[in-house]
């Protein structure tokens, strides 16, 4: 029993370390660019494609686990946090190599897009170590205590890969 409270120890260290150097990182690295870089303006389409796959694979993996299929559910959710990994780093890439694209929409679709863009990256942040706790409890075998954290992380990841489709999609015309 002590060493699953040792585990649970330095797992909670290390989450709590990686949900403030992932968006710290993130942050310092979005305003660095990259000299002379060719900008990867093929990037965006591609990593909103990952957030629209994260979102169907969530579902699916919902979908396996109240149907009894355990491993199933333990491949998407394993495939759905390598989907975010991918689009971190690509959206990064994006970032380090092109200006930020400036949304020219009008009236009320401005602070439509703006509630749903602040929403998302708000969440996103906070979407960080509610995956890793989520995840780690499958990992300490605690399932009562994951499926608890999963009806949190679950609806708050999925708003958040969906609102990064969305949020693609309206910016999408003002990209050069």
């Amino acid at each position: 029993m002590g060493s699953q409270k040792a585990s649970e120890k330095k797992i909670k260290v290390w989450i709590t370390i990686l949900s403030i150097v992932i968006p710290l990182v993130v942050a310092l690295l979005f305003g660095y660019k990259i000299p002379n870089a060719k900008p990867l303006s093929f990037l965006p389409p591609i990593y909103a494609a990952i957030n629209g796959l994260t979102a169907v694979f969530l579902i699916f993996a919902v979908i396996a686990i109240k149907n009894g299929k355990k491993k199933l559910h333990q491949n998407l959710m394993t495939t759905c946090i390598l989907f975010s990994v991918a689009f971190l780093v690509m959206y990064v890439a994006y970032h380090m190599t092109s200006d930020s694209t400036e949304f020219g929409g009008q009236g009320a679709i401005r602070y439509v897009y703006f509630f749903i863009l602040v929403t998302h990256i708000v969440l996103s942040i906070a979407i960080i170590p509610l995956v890793l706790i989520t995840y780690s409890k499958t990992y300490l075998k605690d399932f009562i205590a994951h499926r608890a954290w999963a009806k949190y992380t679950f609806p708050i990841w999925l708003y958040v890969a969906i609102t990064g489709v969305v949020v693609y999609l309206m910016i999408s015309p003002y990209y050069q």
